[in-house]
């Protein structure tokens, strides 16, 4: 007979309006213990579980249009979004990681063609604050980390984001000893440095110098192989961006960028050299080249040439060739600047 009684389903703003109730418990109650206390997380970890069935469907179901902007407005109308961000190191793990993705979905979600979550973040831009502390908490970090690339989507959000002070904590995330964290980190950084075009460029120009200074020092010359691979390929995705030019001719007309790179495609590996060309051939291909980089370039050139003459790859790339070729012929035709 009890099946023939089943409690009807929450509606979406039902549910928002539980979870955001038991948030508001667990924030907020420090005196229950025991049983009731365990009841309550249990009933906000089903909570959290059905969010997610709303926003991502189920093995039987897609999720609902309608019902996914019930939701996205419910949860955006009162502070759930900073309840779920605060209160996630009192959850269990698994309730954790549904929170997770409940509000990485939500970034995505639209009400009437607008990202509402957007409109909510610009508001409350402390929560990135949070986000990005917990990179030192070994027990958060990935998800908070997870949480923050999701936010970042939107371009106000990543712009506070690339402000001084959150960027630099970066440079130190990305050598934390634990391998994951570190690697969340280097994905977000990379993220913050891809994602938004016009706004990476305005924040790699109105701070070039330190950024480089840190970028150079801590990444590209540390002594972490993963660290050094990944930082030579993001520094080239980054000055190959056409978005970017000015900030590349500024790069390439230092001596002492040039000395790293020029190291870089010196080592072991396979993959380094081979991401260090792709940054050192636009070295090469300056038509403006500084005195002192010509200088470098003359003085090392028998070196240089002996190298890319036994540079190669594993499969063939008509490209790679070619940007060889270039290089060497620039090599070749350099003359030493007169100074006078």
């Amino acid at each position: 007979m009890k099946s023939l009684f089943k409690s009807k389903p929450k509606t979406p703003v039902e549910l928002v309006r539980l979870t955001r109730e038991l948030l508001i418990f667990v924030d907020t109650d420090s005196t229950t213990k025991g049983t009731k206390r365990d009841e309550k997380m249990a009933e906000l970890g089903k909570l959290m579980r059905d969010l997610k069935c709303v926003l991502y469907g189920n093995s039987d179901s897609e999720p609902l249009a309608e019902a996914c902007a019930q939701l996205t407005q419910e949860f955006f109308k009162q502070n759930t979004l900073r309840l779920i961000i605060i209160c996630l190191p009192k959850l269990n793990l698994e309730t954790r990681k549904d929170a997770t993705q409940v509000v990485a979905n939500l970034q995505r979600q639209q009400v009437q063609s607008r990202l509402i979550a957007s409109d909510y973040l610009e508001s409350n831009k402390d929560l990135m604050d949070i986000l990005i502390s917990e990179y030192e908490n070994m027990d958060l970090a990935l998800h908070y980390g997870a949480m923050l690339r999701e936010c970042i989507r939107h371009q106000i959000i990543a712009r506070y984001v690339l402000e001084l002070e959150h960027m630099k904590k970066f440079f130190d995330f990305i050598q934390l000893p634990n391998f994951d964290i570190a690697s969340d980190a280097s994905t977000t950084f990379k993220e913050l440095l891809t994602r938004h075009k016009s706004t990476v460029a305005d924040f790699l120009t109105k701070n070039y110098d330190w950024f480089f200074a840190e970028y150079n020092g801590k990444l590209l010359e540390s002594s972490n192989y993963i660290i050094r691979r990944q930082s030579v390929k993001l520094l080239g995705d980054m000055l190959l961006d056409r978005s970017n030019s000015p900030v590349m001719m500024k790069y390439v007309c230092s001596k002492d960028n040039l000395r790293i790179l020029m190291n870089l495609l010196r080592e072991q590996s396979k993959n380094i050299p081979l991401e260090a060309f792709h940054v050192f051939k636009l070295f090469a291909a300056n038509q403006n080249k500084p005195p002192e980089i010509v200088d470098i370039l003359v003085a090392n050139r028998s070196k240089l040439l002996r190298f890319f003459s036994e540079f190669k790859i594993d499969k063939e790339d008509e490209q790679f060739e070619a940007d060889k070729a270039q290089v060497i012929k620039e090599i070749v035709a350099l003359e030493p600047k007169d100074r006078s």
